[in-house]
């Protein structure tokens, strides 16, 4: 994933509302043809992009903001999708439906919650196929 001391290529913050999802959506896939990704790696990632929202959006404390990192190399994206959670045992949920289609269609994801905050990380590569043969 991100180096924790690198800075984002691009950072978004939104409501932390399902409503601005497809704000988040539409800036991944933008972000993803700058870097030349596939038409079907840009609906991938637009898709495994609104699951790790899915994740981290119910676990959101009250007016709490939807903070989004994008770290950007030539071939990759990571996308980084996290909202404050005061919620003392948030764990994330690896058996969810959520869960298993971001593992499938990304090239790696992980879930971190601790010191007040919920965090999906998700990377594709370019040219990534999905869940191997």
């Amino acid at each position: 994933m991100s180096d924790p001391g690198q800075r984002a290529d691009v950072e978004l913050r939104l409501p932390a509302d399902g409503a601005y999802v497809s704000v988040l959506r539409t800036t991944t896939a933008g972000l993803a043809a700058r870097l030349d990704f596939t038409m079907d790696d840009i609906e991938d990632l637009r898709i495994a992009v609104g699951e790790a929202s899915a994740m981290v959006l119910p676990e959101a404390d009250e007016a709490s903001d939807l903070l989004c990192q994008f770290y950007m190399r030539p071939g990759e994206l990571t996308v980084t999708v996290g909202v404050s959670s005061s919620q003392a045992a948030v764990e994330p949920d690896y058996d969810s439906f959520a869960w298993q289609v971001l593992t499938t269609l990304a090239t790696s994801a992980e879930a971190e919650a601790g010191s007040g905050r919920f965090t999906v990380s998700l990377t594709m590569e370019s040219g990534h196929l999905g869940a191997e043969l």
